[in-house]
């Protein structure tokens, strides 16, 4: 049995439960878990082995075991640590910001100066931020989440599958909007815009599944105030915890994704779908939902969905149609596929 270290001491706790979730039965692979304290508290309980770690600590805790392959979950800080991490083992990174993985060292300097200076300036003076481009480089495999990411030099990593769940039907229509309410990543004033004007006859939910603050916050209270007795907005002013993202996730009859098509890491510009991937593809898969994407969101998928014009009578539609999750997302399947593809890396 292969041997793997999977490291997050940064940010995707997210994706490092659902790698734990995917592999914790495999008869092929053995995962050791390096996690920092944050990541760790929003980890599920398990039986998995984990190890809490931070950047001093790291190298020491992979130098008392071997290991067949190291996956690095996130490369935003520690770069140095990073560094001297693939030029010691067979490492693979998972890349979250194409264009950031290949900034030039004019550009990362120039972008210091553009925002959180303070924070930028540790990241380059304690960290190694100025080796950014040549962690990336010298890590042995780069790892993308959504295959239309994925080319010659970037490897798919499929991780999620489809949930087995009963879907409880009600005639409300219930409109789930994950991630947090900020116009930032998504068009959230198109959103509300169009729940303000559009003719709604039918029984509708709108869930604004994600901490709310500040002007959006304050839109959504007022736009509660003005609507139409049957529709309904539910939205959350704290951090939505696991247990009730999960259970509005199950309760969606279609996922309503809004994304901007540009955004930025660390200053500089990112495109979804393009050099970025966004999480809701990850939403879609993992509750076997379809979801509404803007117009100009490149996706061969059948269940990502171009935005309609008159796009509530679109989501009715979709409510009533069909599409076998099961059979293309199993977890059997996609367990298969990674295991596959970590052996293939292991034996490069």
């Amino acid at each position: 049995m292969k041997k793997i270290a999977y490291i997050e001491i940064d940010t995707h706790a997210e994706i490092a439960q659902d790698f734990m979730d995917l592999l914790h039965d495999s008869k092929a692979l053995s995962v050791d878990y390096y996690f920092s304290e944050k990541i760790q508290n929003q980890i599920k309980e398990s039986d998995e082995c984990v190890h809490v770690s931070d950047s001093s600590m790291i190298l020491d805790q992979l130098s008392t075991k071997k290991y067949d392959l190291v996956i690095i979950g996130t490369v935003h800080r520690y770069f140095n640590t990073f560094l001297a991490i693939s030029q010691k083992y067979n490492t693979s990174v998972i890349v979250h910001n194409l264009n950031f993985s290949k900034i030039s060292k004019a550009n990362l300097l120039k972008n210091v100066f553009k925002n959180d200076l303070i924070y930028r300036l540790k990241l380059w003076w304690k960290e190694g931020l100025f080796y950014a481009n040549k962690t990336y480089g010298k890590a042995h495999h780069h790892l993308v989440l959504d295959q239309e990411l994925s080319s010659d030099k970037l490897n798919f990593l499929p991780l999620f599958y489809t949930k087995s769940f009963e879907k409880i039907k009600s005639e409300i229509l219930t409109i789930v909007i994950p991630g947090g309410v900020s116009q930032k990543r998504r068009d959230y004033q198109r959103v509300f815009e169009i729940i303000q004007n559009s003719e709604i006859k039918e029984n509708i939910t709108f869930v604004f599944l994600g901490k709310a603050q500040g002007e959006e916050l304050r839109k959504l209270e007022n736009l509660s105030k003005i609507i139409p007795e049957n529709i309904k907005i539910k939205y959350f002013p704290q951090r939505v915890s696991s247990e009730i993202f999960d259970q509005w996730m199950k309760k969606a009859d279609v996922l309503w994704c809004p994304i901007q098509e540009e955004t930025e890491f660390f200053s500089n510009k990112e495109i979804y779908g393009k050099t970025k991937m966004t999480g809701n593809l990850g939403d879609a898969i993992k509750y076997g939902k379809f979801a509404v994407f803007p117009a100009n969101y490149s996706s061969k998928l059948e269940f990502i969905i171009p935005e309609e014009e008159n796009v509530i009578e679109q989501f009715q539609k979709l409510k009533n149609s069909t599409f076998d999750f099961q059979k293309a997302f199993s977890r059997e399947k996609i367990q298969k596929d990674v295991e596959e593809l970590l052996n293939q890396l292991i034996s490069i």
